[in-house]
């Protein structure tokens, strides 16, 4: 194959690939309801009154930021709904944050702590104390978020008045991420550019479809629907525990739904690009269900996508530049797309080759440690890579 050819054939498949995703966005992004609007800011939530809601905040050395997650959800300005919080095994002063919040008059009826210091064998930490909160959660909703996570006080009444109106069984509320530092922000653009072209989050409520939802700052469940998916029990060694109970919602066939907020809720994800680079190490690997294959598929895939449109178009030919500059261009479309809903100005897609390369090296460096530890190592626990491949969904 001559290299005019070969410029010609990478640069259509390149252009028509980011393209048509833009294309399908562009009409699909608009499907999404935002659940600030006035509309769903109603009081009862639907015309049986307001279901009970138990909120599960698992915690493991949070002590910088649970005092303010707790406070701020007493906060809410809902009637009906119950605080679970989870001290899993911290070695910090979490668990005594959490019980003298516990103590407060606001708290008094709302607010459980339970601590936990002792994991089973076969459990993440995590899944472990979300599963033991959900058992002794009396709501007909589950709502399960990090210990990390800012709510303004309407942000649960507008998302179940939202669940109500649609009979939806499974709501994520998208957060708004802080981001304070310029690698914060490219690798996180980088992050929602492949989520917008890998997995359609406006497919995720069409039953016809595969594509499906689960964040961890919001996953908002019904009780009986998640009794019905297995409960956490079921993704018990699931490094991806949101995506993957996503996933086994919407392959039962229940209703799931996805919205925007605005700033309903927001947290702060990872400090600076490195921060993001360790968050995603303990993922990667996992994302690629532990296969080394896949691995070596991901990043020719990654670097054919993402970075030989800006090379193509240097290194192409006369109209062989074309298809490489529609690539671009609808690239940099994505990026224009997303800066309305974050504070990530579009310029940014000109770093998108940098944050291209640290991705491929977070996804080695997720292998390479995972295969090398035996196993994924996080917060201070050790869990085997043997256990974690039987227990992938």
């Amino acid at each position: 194959m001559t290299w005019g050819l070969f410029h010609w054939t990478s640069g259509i498949v390149l252009g028509v690939a980011w393209f048509s995703r833009i294309v399908d966005a562009a009409f699909g992004m608009r499907q999404i309801v935002d659940v600030t609007q006035p509309e769903w800011s109603r009081n009862p939530v639907s015309s049986s009154g307001n279901p009970r809601v138990s909120i599960i905040v698992p915690a493991r050395n949070e002590e910088a930021d649970i005092e303010t997650t707790l406070t701020q959800l007493l906060a809410l300005d809902y009637d009906n709904y119950e605080i679970i919080a989870v001290n899993d095994r911290s070695t910090d002063h979490t668990g005594d944050l959490m019980d003298a919040i516990a103590v407060q008059p606001q708290a008094h009826g709302r607010l459980r702590v339970i601590h936990v210091d002792f994991l089973p064998s076969a459990w993440l930490g995590k899944t472990h104390a979300m599963w033991l909160a959900a058992r002794q959660a009396t709501g007909d909703w589950l709502l399960f978020t990090d210990a990390d996570v800012l709510f303004k006080p309407d942000s649960l009444r507008r998302t179940l008045t939202y669940a109500a109106q649609e009979n939806a069984d499974h709501v994520v509320l998208f957060p708004r991420m802080i981001m304070k530092h310029p690698g914060e922000r490219m690798m996180i653009a980088f992050f929602q550019t492949l989520f917008v072209f890998g997995h359609r989050p406006w497919k995720v409520a069409d039953p016809k479809t595969k594509d499906h939802m689960g964040v961890g700052a919001f996953n908002l469940i019904r009780r009986t629907v998640y009794a019905q998916v297995g409960t956490y029990e079921r993704l018990r060694l699931e490094v991806l525990d949101d995506m993957k109970l996503g996933k086994v919602v919407k392959n039962a066939g229940f209703r799931q739904r996805n919205v925007f907020g605005e700033d309903l809720i927001s947290l702060r994800w990872a400090r600076g690009t490195l921060g993001v680079v360790n968050n995603l190490t303990k993922n990667f690997f996992a994302v690629l269900s532990f296969q080394a294959w896949r691995v070596v598929a991901s990043c020719i895939g990654l670097a054919f996508l993402n970075l030989l449109p800006f090379v193509g178009v240097w290194l192409a030919h006369g109209w062989a530049k074309v298809p490489y500059a529609m690539a671009l261009l609808a690239m940099f479309l994505i990026y224009l797309g997303m800066s309305w809903k974050s504070s990530i100005p579009p310029y940014y897609f000109l770093l998108h080759p940098v944050s291209t390369m640290l991705f491929l090296y977070t996804l080695l460096r997720s292998t390479y440690l995972t295969l090398s530890q035996g196993g994924v190592v996080w917060r201070g626990t050790k869990y085997p890579l043997e256990e974690l491949r039987k227990g992938l969904v």
